[in-house]
Parts: structure tokens; sequence; C-alpha cells
């Protein structure tokens, strides 16, 4: 996929352009993505980063960092994405100044959007106006109760089976491998300690079966009650896998919640417990 940031950088194409933020890209997403694709045109997106509504102040916790959300369009079958940076200037042009310098700009022919798509000054454009000024739109009805917002509520409470029927995919936490204290492994359970970016969610504290790197993985979110660190972590261990992944980005799937986590009154008692969290992760299936 072509990922550009101005659409003077695509290459000049008659194309049929989704736009939206994408976050986590759903499966309300992937029917808007469809309904570019099937246009019979050269098929992008049009998406923005950072989220807009941080820009007037809102905190929003993140589903993918925007290197997995391009990896999620790429997938859908997208071939070009224009990512759009979402600042102060961006923000100003009125809706057909969007329409003619960024979807004109794009070798827009073909618009798909959700229903109720707002873009431009004040979110005074919607798809009544991109039809008045000579786009072919296709609306895209909003899945029920299929959206970003439910899919975070649904994480933070651990519900990674439910996100997933919304995602069309397992939910997932992301970070980069970086050095822990290694208890893990002198416990005979080394884990991968993921660094995760400050605006991603990470779903609710607990332990989760999943899979990492093509292993299947049990993973624990939590502040290891055992040891009385009080710092939230995200550790996973790869089963049947040994290597090095220090350094390496870890994109790691969650199945379903296993336990929440606890303390334990021996040492031995907490490796009796991973080795059940293991078992499990083993009987475990993805979400289908």
């Amino acid at each position: 996929m072509n990922v550009a940031s101005h659409p003077g950088e695509l290459d000049r194409a008659r194309r049929a352009v989704a736009i939206g933020t994408f976050d986590g890209v759903h499966r309300g997403h992937l029917r808007v993505l469809e309904a570019a694709r099937s246009a019979g045109l050269r098929s992008a997106v049009v998406t923005f980063d950072p989220h807009p509504r941080t820009l007037f102040g809102a905190e929003v916790e993140l589903l993918a960092t925007l290197e997995r959300r391009l990896e999620l369009l790429e997938a859908a079958g997208i071939e070009d994405a224009l990512v759009l940076r979402f600042d102060a200037d961006l923000a100003e042009l009125s809706a057909e100044e969007f329409a003619e310098t960024i979807l004109g700009g794009a070798g827009a022919e073909v618009v798909a959007a959700g229903d109720g798509f707002r873009f431009g000054r004040g979110r005074t454009g919607d798809l009544d106006l991109l039809e008045r000024l000579g786009f072919d739109v296709r609306r895209v009805p909003l899945v029920e109760n299929v959206s970003s917002s439910h899919i975070r509520k649904l994480l933070a409470a651990g519900e990674v089976a439910k996100a997933a029927r919304l995602l069309g995919r397992p939910a997932e936490v992301e970070g980069t491998v970086v050095h822990g204290d290694h208890r893990g492994a002198g416990l005979g359970f080394p884990t991968a300690n993921l660094d995760v970016a400050p605006h991603l969610l990470v779903p609710a504290l607990g332990i989760y079966a999943g899979a990492a790197d093509g292993q299947r993985a049990a993973v624990s979110i939590g502040t290891n009650p055992h040891y009385g660190d009080g710092d939230r972590r995200v550790e996973a261990f790869l089963l049947d896998w040994d290597g090095d992944l220090y350094g390496k980005r870890l994109v790691v799937q969650l199945w379903e919640k296993l336990r929440d986590e606890a303390a334990f009154g021996s040492e031995d008692e907490l490796v009796a417990a991973i080795a059940d969290d293991v078992r499990r992760t083993r009987e475990a299936r993805p979400p289908a």
C-alpha cells in the first residue's frame, strides 16, 4: 500500500476514497472500505493522525497505532492511504476547501463514508454537500452497536471476546519489547515486557490467553500484586518459543480473559497458577 501525507504525493489516478479515522478498523469500517473497493476505481483511504478530537482537548485512548492501522487497511485491500496530520490548519479548512484540495487533489471521484460523516471547519460538511459538488457518494449505513467507542468500553472491562465480535478479529495490545525485572525467567516463564505508547488503550487488568509473533501466549496485564510492584505492566509468555525479542515491536492478540490478577501465599502457588494459565492458553481458541 502506498502511503502519502499530502495529495500531491499520490500518483495521478481515478480513485474511490474511503474517508474516516478508522481507529481499530472494525466491522463498520470494513463496510466503508468495501464500498470504496467495489467502485471499480483505484481504492484509497483518507485518514487522520492524531485523532481529530485530541485537537479540541479530548483524551482518546486509541485502539491501534497508526502503523497498525495502516497494516489493517492494507489487509483490507486498500491500495493508497493519505494520512493527513490533523492540526489547526487542517481543522480551519472549510468543507468546500477540504473537498477541493484534499479529495479532489487525491483524484477522488467516488467517496465512501459512514452515514452521518461530517468534515470541514465547524463540521459543516456532509455527504449531501459532496454530492452537490459532483462526487459519487457511497453512503454506508452504520452497523448497529459497532463503534470504536463501544469497543473501548468493552476492552476497558476486559470483555475481549465481545470486542472481537465487533472488530471482526481478535483484540490486540501493542508495544515494543523492553527489559523487565526478569522474574518470569527465574520462575520458568520468561515474558516479553511491552512498552505501550501512552495514547493506546490497554485492556482491563487480568490474565489472558492469546497469541503473539505466531505463537500462543499467556498474557498478564497488571501490577504484579504478588510482589507489590504497583506499576502496570503488559507481559506475554510465548509458549514453545525461544529467542531474543528485545527492541521488537510486538502485536499481542487477546482471545479470552482467564482470570483476575492475584497475590498468592507463596511463590510455589504463583508458579502453579501460571502453569494453569499456560495450560488453559493451550486449550484456548481464537474468537470466531
